[in-house]
């Protein structure tokens, strides 16, 4: 009629139920922002710094990529956000078995200018230590580093160094001994297998202690080089009722061979770390190793965000474990005593 509005006729979308209205701008806006926050994205990763982490060795590159010495920091970092290739380098340096290499090494990684270094065993430290005194140490072993003058204090080391333990005191050797003489009480003559370097000395030292302590004989075997053979034929000459396996990268590098040859001579054998354990020795007292390079990556971390090393306190472990492989002892006829199993906080049937 003339002078009434009349509606407007229904759209095409509007005749057909359950469709919704689409708003083109709202459409563009959340498209444009969702591009604009993925360009951001990339242009922060683009923009954030890599980190150059040096690791110096004085032992043999591991042939593995699973082999704990070089799979173990990598991962550690990566649950703290630092990823290998994206914003993290790792640069390993290995000396090979020759401790005269180190120097040359040392000065490899500060050419490559690392923000800190992770020192493995005595001589790594001692050399990172001669090479820089302003490049952040890690220092990472089973040494005294108050005695051997690479830190003024534990609580606070001074100067450029840092660094985490595998033994709250000492090598843990004494106690290793102490435990297998527990699992295999008919020996009196248990030997001590070490490398032929002059860093095994202070746990030959604390287990000829322990051994006096627990009226055993210790005959010490050295193993040069890869020599393993050669090694376990002269302690099968010494006659003895078990063997303790020496604190050492390449004793534990070189496991499966090592674990091998125990079991041809039917040794019970006392071992550093888990890892071995669970490929087939008898027994480990030690900490968790993945669990101290998570405490490396804690302080690589600390450092690269700008706390001054000697400033932070060397890391010491605390817990540790008694790990004993049953299938192993079977296979060797060997009846573990209850009053160890009772101990072990680990038993593998």
């Amino acid at each position: 009629m003339p002078g009434q509005r009349r509606d407007a006729s229904p759209g095409p979308t509007d005749r057909l139920p359950g469709r919704v209205r689409v708003n083109r701008r709202a459409c563009l806006v959340i498209v444009a922002g969702a591009v604009a926050s993925r360009v951001s994205r990339a242009i922060a990763q683009s923009n954030e710094r890599t980190f150059r982490v040096g690791v110096l060795r004085p032992g043999v590159a591991p042939v593995s990529p699973a082999d704990p010495q070089v799979a173990n920091l990598p991962a550690a970092l990566r649950e703290l956000g630092y990823v290998d290739g994206r914003n993290l380098v790792i640069l390993p340096r290995y000396a090979d078995g020759d401790p005269r290499r180190l120097p040359a090494l040392a000065d490899e990684l500060l050419q490559a200018q690392v923000d800190v270094v992770v020192a493995v065993g005595f001589f790594a430290v001692r050399t990172m230590k001669e090479a820089s005194s302003t490049v952040p140490i890690i220092m990472f072993g089973n040494f005294d580093p108050l005695a051997l003058g690479f830190v003024n204090s534990l609580a606070r080391p001074g100067r450029n160094v840092t660094g985490v333990l595998i033994a709250p005191d000492g090598t843990l050797a004494g106690k290793r001994l102490e435990l297998l003489k527990a699992a295999v009480p008919s020996a009196t003559r248990i030997a001590l297998l070490v490398p032929d370097d002059d860093s095994a000395r202070p746990q030959v030292q604390e287990t000829q202690a322990a051994a006096r302590a627990l009226g055993v004989e210790l005959p010490v075997v050295l193993a040069r080089g890869a020599d393993y053979k050669g090694a376990f034929a002269a302690i099968a000459r010494q006659r003895v009722g078990a063997l303790v396996v020496g604190s050492h990268q390449y004793f534990l590098r070189d496991r499966q061979q090592i674990i091998q040859l125990a079991a041809e001579h039917r040794l019970p054998a006392m071992y550093e770390w888990r890892e071995q354990v669970v490929d087939g020795g008898l027994m480990t007292y030690s900490t968790n190793l993945f669990g101290l390079y998570q405490r490396i990556a804690t302080l690589i971390d600390r450092i690269l965000k700008g706390a001054p090393p000697g400033e932070i306190p060397v890391e010491r472990p605390t817990t540790f474990s008694l790990v004993i492989n049953l299938k192993t002892a079977k296979a060797l006829g060997l009846t573990i005593p209850t009053s160890v199993l009772l101990r072990a906080d680990q038993v593998i049937e």
